[in-house]
């Protein structure tokens, strides 16, 4: 590898790598789970020098690479389950048994919702994208992104309801 490309890969790793890694770790079971999905996604990107877009869009399409490389590690596990919120972000949203409580239901709510409705609604609020952003994540239309994110929103929002938690209250904003 000469020294361009690999300088390249160097600055795209260095200025992505904690964004990748709490996408990985936002979406295994374990950290080792995780670090297994940061290394291959980087070894894709390591191999595919080439192919990686300039500047911010690196990003965008390493979640893309982490993405199927997650995929890959789904279909290839005997079991997967949804890494439990609770103890994650409980700390974030307060200490008391109430508080801990909605989040816990917050959290079965979310984990009912189907794969492409979490990994949507997880690229808003956990990775904070943007429609466009999205759209290139996922590999489809603007349109396409906003269409799915209105009904999975809407999905949520109904299962919030359904659990007694007052939705209006967690809204995330448009994109």
């Amino acid at each position: 590898m000469d020294d361009d490309r690999k300088t390249r890969f160097e600055a795209v790793y260095e200025q992505t790598y904690e964004q990748i890694l709490g996408y990985a770790v936002r979406r295994c079971d374990s950290p080792e789970d995780a670090a297994d999905v940061v290394s291959e996604t980087f070894a894709v990107a390591w191999r595919r020098v080439d192919a990686l877009p300039p500047g911010d869009e690196a990003r965008l399409w390493l979640y893309g690479v982490a993405r199927n490389v997650l995929a890959n590690h789904r279909r290839g596990a005997a079991r997967w389950r949804l890494v439990a919120l609770d103890d994650d972000v409980a700390d974030l949203y307060g200490h008391s048994p109430e508080a801990r409580a909605e989040l816990s239901v917050i959290t079965r709510a979310f984990a009912g919702l189907s794969e492409d409705d979490r990994e949507l609604l997880s690229l808003v609020a956990w990775e904070g994208l943007g429609s466009k952003e999205i759209a290139q994540v996922l590999g489809c239309s603007r349109n396409a992104v906003r269409i799915r994110l209105h009904r999975a929103r809407k999905r949520f929002s109904k299962a919030l309801a359904v659990a007694g938690v007052n939705a209006h209250r967690f809204a995330v904003e448009a994109v």
